[in-house]
């Protein structure tokens, strides 16, 4: 047995899955699947992203988390940033999102960063050796397929907004379709870079010059202190036991692994019920409810008016098991994307300051909080359930619920992360994807519930990659909802 990954498409599965087939370990894993996300789903995540990995080592059975979220630019600078720009983003007819976009809209990104430093401490197979297939596929291109097509065309008014950013983003006058190769040679050469240098060329390295020069040219306040000073910082997860199992999540500042950590036991008081009744979904909303009116759940609310939230549906995820009993949880986002593209070197950067209205500015150099919740379940101290989720505020529910359906109710993880899900909004509305049985939501409204019926399975309702490893057996899966993936490597 050497293990499993799953990702946010096939390629990012597939290049975890030849890491571990080359002799790596689960960190390996995730690096090269990250990598590669890069590249095949460039409109979530890239150089320009920030992230959490959680990684848990078989040998000692200790867990941590390392954060490489972005932080806010400005150090040593007085000046006042340009303004942004407002663009709508349409997600699902009708669901819309206002983001602003533009350099000044860019934080400091930690991603290429957070993966060298979490390397550094576990990784197995050399640095260099896991750039090749990203490197291989930015050169070569890679096809669209009709989820990254979906997330092309929603995201076009970002993806197209300034001259380097079409140049990618474009064929003939017209965003990128279904089957439609997207070539990225500039961003190619950044890999190579940063395989041969590692990961402070971008931060102290002709690229890190070229990125503060381009922000700072376009109205951003970028300045060389913001990226020599940023450091990974690694945290204790927050834990919390549900149904005799350990779970393990992304813990303060960002918010999100702390509100699961207070509605698992919950639920398990309230009772899993059985999937799909009308009891189950019940004791599910009431947990959001609670998790709603929770002091980090009102905190959350407020992050958002203040900008300090801002994981949005532009985010990834990778989850990696391996043989020796190690596990890693990898979320990563770039938000909605600035659409600002650093001239030469393909690195599209992150909106994270721009997508919430900021009403009080946090200081340079600090550190943005996130809803992200790459999360694990141990079972009598070994991995069971490897699980993160894209999706905005909906994610943490997308957690929550696999982590119900493979824990508490048993289910296969392919069936736990392709059971329709439900989202409490924070206006007391219980929206209920499409595959629910209506009966069971005829019996909510009877409960009290204001039900919103969903006609079909939506990326709405998050965008989830998962592993477990149970009596012997691995298996993985990526969402369908965002045309995700998971191999198992035997």
């Amino acid at each position: 047995m050497k293990g499993a990954v799953a990702g946010g498409h096939a390629l990012t599965a597939q290049a975890g899955a030849q890491a571990l087939e080359a002799g790596g370990n689960a960190v390996d894993a995730a690096v090269a699947a990250a990598l590669v996300s890069w590249v095949a789903e460039s409109p979530l995540t890239g150089p320009g992203a920030g992230g959490f990995m959680l990684v848990h080592r078989g040998r000692d059975r200790s867990t941590r988390v390392f954060d490489f979220f972005t932080a806010i630019p400005g150090l040593g600078d007085g000046r006042e940033p340009g303004g942004t720009h407002h663009v709508v983003i349409d997600f699902s007819g009708g669901s819309t999102q206002q983001f602003e976009i533009g350099a000044a809209s860019c934080a400091i990104p930690g991603a290429a960063l957070g993966l060298e430093t979490a390397h550094r401490a576990f990784g197995r197979l050399p640095w260099r050796e896991l750039f090749q297939p990203a490197i291989q596929l930015a050169r070569d291109g890679v096809q669209l397929n009709e989820g990254q097509a979906y997330l092309h065309r929603i995201l076009d008014l970002i993806l197209r907004h300034t001259p380097e950013a079409t140049a990618i983003y474009e064929h003939d006058g017209a965003a990128l379709g279904v089957g439609d190769t997207l070539v990225q040679r500039d961003l190619a050469h950044t890999l190579e870079l940063l395989a041969a240098n590692g990961a402070q060329e971008l931060y102290t390295g002709e690229l890190g010059v070229r990125m503060v020069e381009h922000i700072r040219a376009n109205g951003g306040c970028f300045t060389q202190r913001d990226l020599t000073e940023y450091r990974v910082i690694r945290r204790r997860p927050v834990r919390a036991r549900f149904c005799g199992e350990e779970f393990y999540s992304n813990p303060p500042p960002s918010r999100g692994g702390v509100l699961l950590a207070y509605g698992l036991p919950l639920l398990e008081e309230l009772g899993v019920g059985e999937p799909g009744k009308a009891e189950a979904i019940n004791a599910l909303a009431r947990v959001m409810r609670e998790q709603l009116q929770a002091p980090a759940g009102r905190g959350l609310l407020r992050a958002l008016e203040l900008g300090g939230a801002v994981v949005t549906r532009g985010t990834t995820h990778i989850s990696a098991v391996d043989g020796r009993g190690n596990a890693v949880a990898l979320t990563a986002s770039t938000g909605a994307g600035s659409g600002i593209v650093v001239p030469g070197t393909g690195i599209h950067m992150n909106n994270m300051i721009g997508e919430f209205d900021i009403a009080r500015k946090p200081r340079p150099g600090k550190r943005l909080s996130s809803g992200m919740s790459p999360s694990l379940v141990l079972r009598g101290g070994s991995p069971h359930l490897v699980v993160g989720s894209a999706g905005s505020l909906r994610l943490r529910g997308a957690v929550l619920q696999i982590v119900a359906n493979v824990v508490g109710h048993g289910l296969a993880v392919e069936d736990a992360i392709d059971r329709p899900r439900v989202h409490l909004d924070e206006s007391d509305v219980l929206h209920c994807e499409g595959g629910h049985d209506p009966e069971e939501l005829d019996r909510l409204e009877r409960m009290g519930w204001n039900v919103a019926r969903w006609r079909s399975r939506n990326l709405f309702f998050g965008g989830a990659a998962a592993v477990t490893l149970q009596d012997g057996e691995l298996a993985a899966a990526g969402d369908p909802r965002r045309g995700g993936a998971g191999v198992v490597v035997e």
